[in-house]
């Protein structure tokens, strides 16, 4: 559900196909998003999933799968 939810998101903030969004799927390298792009998709992600997702997580963050484990386990 939420790896659903997520990748709704990147195909429409990134402009990717569904079929590039996997868990493994590098967000900068696999799918293009610039640093810029990373700061609009964790604030999309931050209001559509009622998180917070703070600076030095986000440095951590790597992979679409890392952003749904964030997610699942800090979400209301």
């Amino acid at each position: 559900m939420t790896f659903d939810k997520l990748k709704n998101i990147i195909v429409e903030q990134l402009g990717v196909e569904e079929d590039d969004v996997k868990l493994e799927a590098n967000i900068q390298d696999d799918l293009g998003a610039d640093s810029l792009d990373v700061v609009d998709l964790i604030t999309t992600i931050e209001d559509e999933f009622d998180v917070s997702i703070p600076d030095e997580v986000v440095e951590d963050i790597k992979t679409v799968g890392d952003i749904v484990s964030y997610i699942d386990k800090n979400a209301e």
